[in-house]
């Protein structure tokens, strides 16, 4: 029995420098209000890395959807582009100021990989352990708003770099 409602966001956009910023935002609030507070460094700066290499990255263009859903004590937060090419993980030297993304992401995570999108591109994922206060449950309103819709899951991830302690989301 699951004793926690499924929730979730999803916006789609351009990945653009101006467009980052308003995603951070909109995923910091839906996590307040979610009573996630404690998640919103990490979230936002995971959002940040994978939406600017889609920025950076992805072709044809830089149409993508960033989906977030908690579900029990998990937060995943993915982003989906049409690039079917897979991001190039490799050792990063600390001194350098960019290619870090997938490394930071790595670092703030409990856990992150790829899997292929259903139109050919690619979901790129990490998740948060959530707390499971009495705040962080009760239930929400919705609003319908074109910004939320439901979280669609495509199946277990293929490529995942996930720490031996957590589970890959499905």
């Amino acid at each position: 029995m699951i004793s926690q409602p499924s929730r979730h966001c999803t916006v789609e956009l351009q990945a653009l420098p101006s467009r980052i910023g308003q995603v951070r935002r909109i995923v910091s609030a839906q996590l307040r209000y979610w009573h996630l507070d404690t998640l919103i460094d990490q979230a936002a700066l995971g959002v940040t890395e994978l939406l600017t290499n889609v920025h950076r990255h992805a072709e044809p263009d830089k149409v993508c959807t960033v989906d977030i859903e908690l579900l029990l004590d998990r937060l995943t937060v993915s982003v989906h582009d049409r690039d079917p090419r897979l991001p190039q993980v490799r050792t990063v030297d600390p001194l350098e100021t960019c290619g870090r993304g997938l490394a930071l992401i790595q670092a703030v995570s409990e856990s992150w990989g790829v899997r292929p999108g259903a139109d050919g591109g690619k979901v790129v994922w990490f998740t948060l352990c959530a707390p499971t206060s009495p705040a962080a449950l009760a239930p929400y309103p919705s609003y319908g708003s074109a910004a939320r819709a439901a979280f669609v899951g495509t199946g277990p991830a293929v490529g995942a770099h996930a720490p031996a302690r957590s589970a890959v989301p499905g």
